[in-house]
C-alpha cells in the first residue's frame, strides 16, 4: 500500500501492506489515537485503497476512484454524522445500518466512517451489522481510544493504534508545511505536541497570528475601548464563515496569553503585552466571550448581533 502524507507508524504500515497484498484487508478497522494523530488521513488512505482500480499500486492516487475519495466526493465512502447531537443517536446508526444493504453505487466497496461518540445503545445497533455485514461493506471507526467503544464492538475490529512521529521525518514534514518558520519553532512545536503532527501543526499556526489578531492584542493590552470598537464594527459586514476563523484566532491568542500569565509557557509577542497589562481573570473573561460568540455564530445567530455583543464585552 501507498501511504502518502501518513508518516511514521512503520509496523502498522507493514501490517496493512501485507494484508492488502493478500487481499485480506479487514471489513472493520478501529483507528485510535488523540486529536492530530492522523486518524482521518489513514482512514482516507484505507478507503482509497479499498476503492482503487489500479492493478498493483493502491491507492494510486490518480484513478477516478482515488481522486473522488481524497476529495471527499466518492458516493460509496460515507461519513456517518449526527450534527444535531454530540453523540450519534441510535436512529442515525440504524439508518446507516439499513443503508448498508443497498449495494455500492459505483465502487468496489461501501465504506462507512464513524468518528462521533456513540452511546452504548447506538453501539449495540452498530454491532448487529458488524457481526454479519455484506461482503462489500467496510467500516472505519475513528476514536481517541479503544476504550471509547464496547468490548463487543472492539472484538469485531482490527485495531490500528497510532503512534507519535519523532525525529527528522517529522521535522522535514513541518518544514514543507511551514517553510517560513525557523527550525527552532518547529522543533518546539513538535516537542510540545509530543510527536503528534496534527497538534504540532496547530501549535505552529497558533504562533502565526494575522494582522487582525496583532491589532486586537495591542488594543486589548492598552485597554483602548475605542480602538477595539473600530476593529470590531467593520466585522458586522463579514459573512459567518469569514468571521469564525478570526474569532478563533483571537481566542487562541488569549488562551496562549493566559497560559503564559499562569507560567505554563514563556510570554512572548504578540501576547506578552497582554500578560503585563491584564489580569488572569480579565483574559479568561475575554476568552469566554469569544467562545460564546463562536457558539452563537454556529447556532446561526446573526453576525451583526454577535459583533455588537462582543464590542460591549471586550473592553
Amino acid at each position: 500500500m501507498e501511504f502518502v502524507g501518513f508518516l511514521g507508524n512503520d509496523a502498522l504500515k507493514a501490517r496493512l501492506s501485507a494484508a492488502d497484498a493478500r487481499g485480506k484487508l479487514s471489513h472493520c478497522y478501529l483507528i485510535s489515537g488523540p486529536e492530530g494523530s492522523g486518524k482521518h488521513t489513514l482512514a482516507r488512505i484505507l478507503a482509497a485503497a479499498m476503492q482503487c482500480t489500479h492493478p498493483a499500486r493502491r491507492p494510486c492516487g490518480v484513478c477516478p476512484a482515488c481522486r473522488k475519495v481524497f476529495s471527499a466526493q466518492h458516493p460509496d465512502v460515507i461519513t456517518v454524522r449526527d450534527p444535531e447531537h454530540k453523540q450519534l443517536a441510535v436512529d442515525v446508526v440504524r439508518a446507516a445500518r439499513a443503508d448498508v444493504f443497498i449495494r455500492p453505487n459505483e465502487g468496489r466497496r461501501k465504506i462507512y466512517i464513524f468518528d462521533q461518540p456513540m452511546a452504548p445503545v447506538a453501539q449495540n445497533a452498530l454491532l448487529k451489522i458488524l457481526e454479519e455485514p455484506p461482503g462489500y461493506a467496510a467500516f472505519l471507526l475513528l476514536y481517541p481510544s479503544a476504550d471509547a467503544l464496547l468490548a463487543t464492538i472492539r472484538s469485531r475490529c482490527a485495531e490500528l493504534a497510532l503512534a507519535p512521529v519523532t525525529g527528522a521525518e517529522a521535522l522535514a514534514f513541518l518544514k514543507t508545511q511551514f517553510p517560513d518558520s525557523p527550525d527552532e519553532a518547529l522543533t518546539a512545536a513538535l516537542s510540545r505536541a509530543g510527536g503528534w503532527l496534527g497538534q504540532a501543526a496547530a501549535h505552529v499556526r497558533d504562533e502565526a497570528f494575522g494582522p487582525a489578531a496583532a491589532q486586537f492584542a495591542a488594543c486589548f493590552a492598552a485597554r483602548d475601548a475605542m480602538a477595539l470598537l473600530e476593529l470590531l464594527i467593520p466585522m458586522e459586514k463579514y459573512k459567518r464563515e469569514q468571521l469564525l476563523p478570526i474569532l478563533e484566532q483571537l481566542r487562541q491568542l488569549l488562551c496562549r496569553a493566559l497560559a503564559a500569565k499562569n507560567g505554563a509557557e514563556a510570554a512572548r509577542a504578540p501576547f506578552d503585552a497582554i500578560c503585563r497589562a491584564r489580569t488572569g481573570a480579565e483574559i479568561l473573561s475575554a476568552v469566554q466571550a469569544l467562545q460564546r460568540a463562536e457558539d452563537d455564530l454556529n447556532a446561526n445567530v446573526g453576525v451583526g448581533a454577535v459583533v455588537g455583543w462582543l464590542a460591549v464585552r471586550l473592553r
